[in-house]
Formats: C-alpha cells, structure tokens, sequence
C-alpha cells in the first residue's frame, strides 16, 4: 500500500477548540524555517513576548510561550511553584479545575477542595470561607473560564481575596486570553497560562504563560530542583529572555512560533477591547438563535462565557447524530458535553476567527435542520 499525502476536509470549527486559524496565520506557518538561535528569531521571540504582555495586559518580564499545548502550561505553574511542603487551596466548578488538583496531587503537595456547581462561577465566599479555615494555605488556583462547563468566574475578586490571605494565584486563561476581559497585572495574578488554539486562533501546540516577580521570586529561589526537566521555568526563562542572546535549551517549534506571532498581530491590529467586544457581540446573535431553537443554556446570563455556549440537548434528541450530521453535510464541528454533561449537552465554540457573522447563520441553520430531522 502506498499512503499519499493527507488532504484533510476543510472544516468550520466551532467546538471547544482548535477554533478555525486565520488564514494570515495558516500562511505564517509555510514561511523558510530558520534556527532557533538564529539573530531573526531571537528578534521574533522578543516580540512575541511583547505581543503577549499586550495580551494578558501586564508588564511581567517572565511572559513566554511553552514549547507545548495548554495543559503543559498548566502543568508549568504547578511544577515550578509548588514544593510538597505546600498546601493549594483548588477551586473545582468543571473538568479543569479537577485537573488542577491532579496536579497538586502528582506533586505530593496538600490539596483543599472548594468544590462548586457544573455550569456555575466559582463562589467567591466559598473562598473566602475556605481561606479562612485554611491558614497554611500558599496558594489559590482556580480556572477563569471553564471550557467544560462555559462558565465565566471573577478572577479579579477572586485574586484579591485569594492575595487578602496571603496566597498567589495561579489562573487557567486557555479559553478567556483574547476573548473577555483578562487583567493580569490589575487583578495581581501571579501565574497564568492559556493556549494558542482558542480565541488567539493559531495552531494548537503552544502555551503562553506569566509570572509576576513574586511568583518568579518562588522559582529561584526553591531549595529543590523542579521535577520537570523540560517546563523548569528557571531554565526556560534563560531561553526567553537576555539582549539579543540566548543560553540554549530546547528546539524551539519554529514555525508554530511565526503562527503564534502572527496571531497576536491581528489582535493587536484589531484592538484587544474590540476582540473582547466582537465576542460578546457574536455571542448574543448566537444566543437569540439558539433560544430561538428551543435550546436552553447551561450557564445563567451573567456567568456565560461568551466564547464557549453550552446548552442542554433537548429531550429525545440524539447527541451523536445531530453532531454527525454537522459535520457530514455542512463540514461544521461543535463540542460534545464533557464530564457530567457528557450526552446532554453541546459546546459551541465562538472563537478568534470563528467569532463572525457567517459562522454564527452557519450554525444555526444548520442545528435548524438536523433538530428537525
């Protein structure tokens, strides 16, 4: 048997992510790779970090891109800062939140539960009165925008209770970065990471992260090694930063890096307030259309992500079919639930480029058709 090249279908993405790709950043992708210690690299890098202080709106120096998706991100904030020694106070109101607490756990670190409802924000006096009960605590971690669930907690009152008891936080922003608002120096966030492959729309395989200067004061400072070779962030660091040189540490993924740059290009060339604003807007031509539908919404109005739609599967409805049908006659992908919603709810994703009119009539066109046959 001889295998040819793989031509895959082209796709409207509209699940919980990869979300579609811009096609200045598809382009990005195919441009002449070159060393990853070359002089015009080293250039690029120091504007991707910029692009990415502008994003997460801070001025940290330690903002970077992980040489891996989301979940290494993830993984980065928890290796570098938590020592078994230390007690996390984890907020869980979805799949991620419970992944940060695999985390702590694998880390051999204590772990304390604020355990909240599926589809609700993260209570903020369930923190505080968890706070309270939990002294030795060092640090908050909690997810901003829940992708299992498309519910959107308060980070910033969450920060400031979390810093009022003397605690760094550590935020999931995989799905809010470029999509709602996020404040990272405002709301005093010490660690944060998100993904490529949502509302920043790039190919998935890369994480940005920030550290403010306390929590990059926690690396340098530990009394044992990381015990993560790769995401040892005091390693890292030395990769991402210095003028104009580097000290050598990994193969960077060269040309997902121009992808990722380019991307924060077009948000920095449409204004990170009117990225969030496009957003919102889309969100509320989707939702009079769902309800329309007859589809109710997991999430109350004022805790929806607008990036991340999950509602209920009407009664009688067949989750798999109607997901197939999508995708088989009109190339359209939306989420299946995840979790306790698994087969009875459906996530559709309104991010980064898929964030525009036609999608929006694509969709509900389309789940017109397949709810009624």
């Amino acid at each position: 048997m001889t295998i040819q090249s793989f031509i895959p279908p082209q796709r409207t993405l509209m699940g919980p992510g990869p979300s579609d790709v811009n096609p200045r950043v598809l382009s990005a992708l195919a441009r002449p790779t070159v060393g990853h210690l070359d002089p015009t690299f080293i250039g690029m890098m120091d504007e991707v970090k910029s692009l990415l202080q502008y994003a997460f709106k801070t001025k940290n120096t330690y903002t970077m891109a992980i040489s891996a998706p989301g979940s290494a991100g993830m993984e980065a904030c928890f290796v570098n800062l938590l020592t078994p020694d230390d007690t996390v106070v984890v907020c869980r109101n979805g799949v991620f939140g419970a992944r940060m607490i695999e985390n702590v756990q694998r880390i051999g670190a204590n772990v304390v539960v604020v355990d909240g409802t599926w589809g609700r924000a993260v209570d903020p006096q369930a923190l505080e009165d968890t706070l309270k009960q939990t002294p030795q605590a060092r640090f908050v971690a909690f997810v901003h925008a829940e992708t299992s669930t498309g519910a959107l907690s308060d980070a910033k009152v969450l920060c400031e209770i979390a810093r009022k008891h003397n605690c760094l936080t550590i935020v999931d922003a995989v799905t809010s970065l470029g999509g709602v608002e996020l404040n990272v120096d405002d709301w005093g966030i010490d660690a944060v990471y998100s993904g490529s492959q949502k509302c920043l729309s790039c190919v998935p395989g890369l994480s940005p992260v920030s550290f403010s200067e306390q929590a990059a004061s926690v690396i340098k400072n530990r009394s044992s090694a990381v015990q993560s070779w790769f995401l040892d962030q005091s390693l890292v660091m030395e990769y991402w930063s210095g003028q104009g040189k580097r000290s050598y540490h990994h193969t960077a993924p060269v040309n997902s890096l121009y992808a990722l740059h380019e991307s924060l290009v077009v948000l920095q060339n449409e204004g990170l307030e009117n990225s969030w604003q496009r957003h919102q807007t889309q969100h509320e031509k989707l939702a009079t259309g769902l309800q329309s539908l007859g589809l109710d919404f997991i999430v109350p109005k004022n805790e929806r992500l607008p990036q991340l739609n999950a509602v209920h599967i009407p009664q009688g409805i067949d989750d798999a079919k109607v997901r197939q049908f999508l995708l088989n006659e009109y190339n359209l992908e939306i989420g299946a639930g995840l979790g306790q919603f698994s087969g009875s709810a459906w996530r559709i994703g309104l991010m980064g480029y898929a964030a525009r009119n036609e999608n929006v009539l694509l969709c509900l066109a389309a789940l017109k058709e397949a709810l009624a046959q």
